[in-house]
């Protein structure tokens, strides 16, 4: 039996019509969907582009006055005005180099915070779960912290050395590795200036011990040796004028922060004796103390004829006859052919040849 023909348009125009109700109807869910949802979304991107330009202009505003501090405090300590020994221990370098080290440090904490801060409060705005986030940002952490433990070593020691103002630009100071002085101080790295004139780089890191020696005040030490049979009176008054005169001019004057003290007999040996003086002096300068009292006293020695021992031996005078046996050599035995010396001592005569063995 034929069915209809409207019957089999029917049947045939079915699938094409729930085609096209099922896409009016996700059509209309998904205008729907995004009509309930808009308003959230807006929301959401203005909070999100408002932490952002907040946590942008708080953390510019935080460097710049980190930056301002840092400037006026540097201004502070180059303009003002400090009279005797406060002025003698102000160095402007080193109150620089030492303010922007902490500046750095204190910047990059600020922006660390401040941006973190911002981004965790996105990723909540945004419906994302922190806690794997924060777990894998634990875990990588503590991998970059045991690949680069000498890294954050030398950057938490570098830190710890600017705030506690353990050493600065132009101090003298022994690192156990090398001794030099300061002629640069980072968050890493230290850099010395050798005696030679070498630089020495030294990881902040590796540094066990530090003997700063131009903190405070430093000593100079001078040791005089004389003659055993001198006078010990004399001499030590001979040291104290000479080191008085001394501290009466400039630039010794500054230099020398009390008078040199005559200690007295460091040592005592069968022909000389050590005098020892010491004075307490400016940091850094105990060196260049020493050489000159050790000048003044020479030549306030060679003055009063007070013999140094150790110096240039004393001349002959015209009244000392000279040995006329001194330039005569000392008679030898090997100069008499006939002496038993001599037969000993000459060559064997050379054996006669003898005839060949004649075969059989």
């Amino acid at each position: 039996m034929l069915r209809p023909w409207s019957l089999i348009a029917a049947a045939d125009s079915t699938p094409g019509a729930a085609s096209l109700d099922h896409a009016q109807k996700s059509a209309s869910n998904a205008a729907t969907w995004v009509e309930n949802n808009w308003a959230n979304w807006l929301t959401t991107g203005l909070q999100i582009v408002l932490i952002v330009v907040i946590a942008m202009v708080l953390r510019a505003m935080v460097r710049r006055m980190i930056t301002q501090l840092i400037a006026r405090m540097n201004k502070h300590s180059e303009h003002r005005q400090i009279g005797g020994l406060g002025g003698l221990l102000v160095n402007t370098e080193r109150r620089r180099q030492r303010s922007e080290a902490i500046g750095s440090v204190l910047r990059s904490v600020a922006s660390f915070l401040i941006m973190g801060t911002a981004a965790l409060m996105v990723l909540s705005l945004m419906r994302i779960d922190l806690a794997p986030v924060l777990a894998s940002v634990s875990v990588a952490g503590v991998a970059v912290g045991f690949g680069a433990r000498n890294l954050v070593t030398d950057f938490l020691s570098g830190v710890f050395m600017i705030l506690e103002d353990q050493y600065g630009v132009g101090d003298v100071i022994d690192a156990g590795v090398a001794q030099g002085t300061v002629i640069e101080v980072g968050l890493r790295v230290t850099k010395l200036r050798g005696d030679n004139g070498e630089i020495w780089y030294v990881r902040n890191g590796e540094v066990k011990r530090i003997g700063n020696l131009s903190q405070g005040w430093a000593t100079a030490v001078v040791d005089v040796q004389v003659g055993y049979s001198e006078d010990l009176d004399r001499a030590r008054a001979v040291i104290g004028q000479a080191a008085k005169e001394m501290s009466e001019e400039a630039p010794w004057d500054e230099t020398l922060w009390e008078p040199v003290d005559v200690l007295g007999l460091e040592s005592v040996s069968a022909d000389s004796v050590v005098i020892q003086a010491q004075a307490k002096t400016m940091p850094g300068k105990a060196a260049a103390v020493a050489r000159e009292l050790r000048w003044r006293i020479k030549k306030a020695f060679d003055a009063e004829g007070i013999v140094i021992v150790g110096g240039a031996p004393t001349a002959l005078t015209e009244d000392t006859a000279a040995d006329p046996s001194a330039a005569m050599a000392a008679p030898s035995a090997l100069a008499n052919p006939s002496s038993p010396q001599s037969t000993a001592a000459a060559p064997l005569p050379p054996e006669p040849p003898t005839a060949p063995h004649l075969e059989k």
